[in-house]
């Protein structure tokens, strides 16, 4: 038989050659720095693990994000996978610069409490946060970046400085303090869904936390009034609440936080997200 028969043969039988699917693409962008994140696109679905842990799926539309930590190590491998093979990165992570924030005239109730009752209502309030910065949404919107939640607002601490409280050594700031009046308005940095509001805590006082998506949680203390609840869809640029000083606080101003699956982010460095060139 030719070479032609035989072809002719095969596609007869339905058994012309098979087309294999490529490996899943990896583009990259972000801020490679202890506090910093990557925004990735690649498959649709496919698999993201850092560092041999499975983090989720990407996006419909292939998005996904990775936060690295305070004390992210210098080194970590993002992995995406899909039926048809993986590819992967190694990120280089630079150290992060952290200063030193001493804040005294604190209540010590507010440092190091004590009374039995306080500490019970403190752990239930940390159950219910808990729960928030669990939230996993099946979204993509910090795919477009971040806007600041409050305009014209003066830095007055920086992310991850080391907390000495009354005196004391304490955790690091894991926030950016925006020094504003009272009552000015606070709005989300990016779409999201609210996945906490609650006002009178003991630490924070009013309090939202947003899921922009896939886990990236934001978080927005001392507020003086809160607009949205929890399960509320809101859009970037919406007021959500205003700047107080409740809880911990020792003037008005808004205490903005970020963590990703538990590691502690710098949301300021998201104002410069843009998603990576595919």
């Amino acid at each position: 038989m030719n070479r032609r028969a035989l072809l002719a043969g095969l596609t007869v039988s339905g058994l012309a050659p098979v087309a294999h699917a490529a490996a899943p693409g990896l583009a990259l962008s972000g801020k490679f720095v202890q506090g910093g994140y990557a925004l990735g696109r690649t498959a649709p679905r496919a698999t993201i693990d850092l560092d041999g842990e499975v983090i989720g799926l990407a996006s419909a539309d292939g998005w996904f994000v990775v936060g690295f930590d305070r004390d992210a190590p210098p080194l970590l491998n993002i992995t995406v996978t899909t039926p048809d093979g993986s590819a992967s990165h190694e990120a280089l992570i630079a150290p992060g610069t952290f200063d030193i924030q001493r804040i005294d005239g604190l209540p010590s109730n507010q440092v190091a409490p004590e009374d039995p009752v306080l500490l019970e209502r403190i752990a239930a309030e940390g159950s219910r946060k808990a729960l928030g910065f669990a939230s996993v949404a099946d979204m993509d919107a910090f795919r477009s970046g971040f806007i600041p939640p409050v305009e014209a607002a003066r830095r007055s601490a920086r992310f991850g400085g080391q907390r000495i409280l009354n005196g004391e050594p304490g955790r690091p700031h894991f926030g950016v303090d925006l020094a504003a009046p009272v009552g000015t308005p606070v709005r989300a940095p990016a779409g999201g869904v609210v996945v906490f509001a609650e006002t009178g805590l003991h630490f924070e006082g009013g309090l939202i936390l947003i899921d922009h998506g896939q886990g990236l949680i934001t978080a927005y203390l001392h507020l003086s009034k809160i607009l949205v609840n929890t399960g509320t869809s809101v859009s970037r640029g919406q007021t959500i609440a205003a700047v107080g000083k409740e809880g911990r606080a020792t003037g008005p101003h808004l205490c903005w936080r970020m963590k990703w699956r538990g590691r502690n982010l710098d949301p300021s460095l998201m104002l410069a997200a843009t998603p990576p060139r595919v």
